[in-house]
């Protein structure tokens, strides 16, 4: 880890989206400039950012403000985690999982993008929007809660090229499956997007401190599951090392790809 040069503008909470796609960018140009594979996530969520902020401005939400409430709140879960790792804190499991992979060669590019996904979207987006609106008004955010799956599901395409990119014999696998793997990956999101909203619902009326307990219970689950998409048994992992032999480029030109 490089705590020296790890930018310090991202240990205070981003307060709107403009500064959560700013801080994103910090963790972003400090992984090409360290070669850290922190960058790989933290770029495809800066795009997810920027698709959320362009559907808030072009009123696809129910509530814009709102939306943007959340998406700060999740954001930040993730930028903290980033800091704390990186300045020898330890944040929640899933996330300490996450930031260890990315120190190792082997995991392939899509595994490291799994892996945070895994922590946020499993973890992070539940307690995001228990934290977002009173209990109450739970019931009122599931609308444009839902629609951050569509969000998310215009950009599989693009993925799907920036990793044909890093891996070219990927190509032959989006021209054989096409929309096939498309739905498969669309319907993975919807059904971590569900579980994540019932997390919410467990977590919205719960005192504070029985919240923070089942966020510990939850953060357990989650990290143990991190083992699958790390470790994905003997014939999984054979294929997972061939496709990174296969891999192309350094760290930093990965990155860029996937900016």
């Amino acid at each position: 880890m490089n705590t020296e040069s790890f930018p310090a503008s991202i240990s205070t909470p981003a307060t709107s989206i403009d500064e959560v796609i700013a801080q994103l960018t910090a963790i972003i140009e400090w992984s090409k400039q360290n070669d850290s594979r922190i960058g790989y996530f933290a770029a495809l969520y800066r795009k997810v950012t920027i698709q959320v902020k362009k559907g808030i401005t072009d009123n696809f939400f129910d509530d814009g403000p709102r939306m943007e409430r959340l998406d700060i709140i999740f954001a930040n879960r993730y930028i903290h985690a980033c800091y704390q790792y990186q300045t020898g804190q330890t944040p929640t499991q899933s996330w300490v999982r996450a930031f260890n992979e990315t120190e190792h060669w082997w995991p392939i590019v899509l595994q490291h993008l799994l892996i945070g996904m895994n922590a946020h979207i499993n973890l992070d987006l539940g307690i995001a929007a228990a934290e977002t609106v009173p209990p109450g008004e739970l019931p009122g955010l599931k609308g444009d809660f839902d629609k951050i799956n569509g969000v998310l599901a215009g950009l599989v395409g693009d993925v799907q090229k920036e990793l044909a990119e890093i891996w070219p014999l990927l190509k032959l696998l989006n021209s054989a499956l096409g929309s096939v793997e498309t739905a498969i990956i669309n319907f993975s999101m919807e059904k971590a997007r569900d579980a994540a909203w019932s997390f919410a619902e467990k977590l919205s009326p719960l005192s504070e401190e029985q919240r923070q307990q089942a966020i510990i219970d939850k953060d357990q689950m989650i990290a143990l599951f991190s083992n699958v998409i790390s470790h994905p048994g003997f014939y999984g992992s054979f294929i997972i090392g061939i496709i990174r032999l296969g891999e192309r480029g350094t760290t930093r030109q990965r990155i860029e790809i996937l900016e």
